[in-house]
């Protein structure tokens, strides 16, 4: 009987302490600590509206030499800078912010017809959609519902996808295909249910599912590319133009679908789409080359791990993901994907990734890696990092300020 007593009491204790690193592990970041680093993010970005010169330009990365990297309307990445400043104007009710991003979305209006990219997703969702979201300007609905049927224009049906660089036959490629256009298939639902057309969330269905049945792993890693046949639908290629292998898992890749399969389940409610991105989700964060605080090395597979440098756009990509999904899943893993979006916030929002105002050109996040095999945007602060760091920020907020 007293050794029963006995195992009862040091059972207690075991649960006690177990509650405790739990609660422990639970206080690796606060709200507190997220409005801190949005207040950074709206100093570094009226700075940075205030320096440019041509409103019909968009500040995306850094050169090698430190100056500022630009891009025009047409730049796939010309969406993320006013997005930014839409969420900072949610965030802070600051007027300012509202009209900077009213002025930032001016020159993106001709994109709604611009054919030439699968971009427009991310051009116009996270320009005009957030400001539509924030203001109900009926001039910002009518851009994005042209823009999702210019996109939906690129989608073929015997490939069953939408085209992603209409520049592929200089590599030989006749349909190339990139996970990246997950992020873009949110616009199409978004035009689905604006305009009760259901050919659009068909087209976003129909994309997604292929995706997972070619562009996926055994183990749910996915391939960068897909080069499509237009005559009967089958594979040409799988590979990479941006990892480090056609075989390794380059890691924005990784979150882009990631984030892309949460999104599409969310709008879908598909199960098969939840048990995607779970199963991506379990891939990346059991990957033993997944580094303990959880911010990727820019390919899961780069040769010179540890030495590789680290991407915090795949991070702040996860982070944001994570939170969401989850609100999707019960535990234990609800819990896993919370704790792991903290963990990844407490790094980003440190002194090693987060700027110092006035520094960084102006950009919230350092230590990102754009295209690595050219040398293009390594170790560099990028627009949509900076994008997917707030989003994250915000859900982090309202999750907690709910609860």
């Amino acid at each position: 009987m007293k050794n029963l007593f006995q195992c009862a009491i040091a059972a207690f204790f075991i649960l006690m302490l177990g509650c405790c690193t739990t609660s422990k592990k639970r206080q690796v970041f606060s709200v507190e600590q997220a409005k801190q680093a949005l207040d950074t993010a709206l100093v570094q970005y009226e700075l940075m509206y205030n320096s440019i010169s041509d409103r019909a330009k968009y500040p995306t990365s850094t050169h090698e030499d430190g100056r500022t990297r630009w891009t025009p309307p047409t730049g796939w990445t010309s969406g993320f800078f006013p997005g930014s400043l839409w969420y900072l104007y949610d965030y802070s009710g600051l007027e300012k912010f509202r009209e900077m991003a009213e002025t930032t979305n001016a020159p993106l209006d001709t994109i709604k017809t611009y054919t030439g990219t699968h971009d427009i997703g991310f051009m116009l969702y996270c320009s005009f959609g957030n400001g539509l979201r924030l203001t109900g300007n009926k001039e910002y609905k009518e851009i994005l519902k042209i823009g999702a049927k210019t996109l939906a224009s690129r989608y073929n049906p015997v490939t069953k996808t939408t085209l992603s660089w209409s520049w592929g036959a200089r590599m030989g490629w006749q349909f190339p295909v990139i996970i990246d256009n997950m992020m873009n298939l949110e616009l199409l639902f978004w035009a689905a249910k604006e305009t009760n057309n259901k050919e659009f969330y068909d087209i976003a269905t129909t994309h997604a599912t292929t995706t997972i049945k070619n562009h996926y792993r055994e183990d749910y890693s996915c391939y960068h590319v897909v080069d499509y046949d237009t005559i009967n639908g089958s594979i040409r290629w799988q590979g990479t133009f941006q990892g480090t292998s056609d075989s390794s898992a380059w890691a924005r890749g990784q979150s882009w679908g990631l984030y892309g399969y949460t999104m599409v389940y969310r709008e879908t409610k598909d199960t098969k789409y939840l048990e995607q991105a779970e199963n991506i989700a379990g891939f990346i964060l059991n990957h033993p080359n997944l580094p303990e605080d959880l911010i990727p090395y820019w390919d899961f597979n780069a040769p010179n791990i540890p030495d590789a440098e680290r991407d915090a756009s795949a991070a702040a990509l996860m982070a944001s993901c994570f939170l969401e999904l989850s609100q999707y899943v019960t535990e234990p893993n609800k819990t896993t994907y919370y704790t792991a979006a903290e963990k990844i916030l407490a790094k980003l929002s440190s002194e090693e990734y987060l700027a110092k105002t006035g520094d960084n050109n102006f950009f919230i996040l350092k230590h990102s890696v754009g295209f690595h095999p050219r040398g293009l945007e390594v170790d560099s602060p990028i627009n949509y990092t900076d994008y997917y760091y707030i989003e994250a920020l915000l859900r982090y907020i309202a999750l907690n300020e709910e609860s």
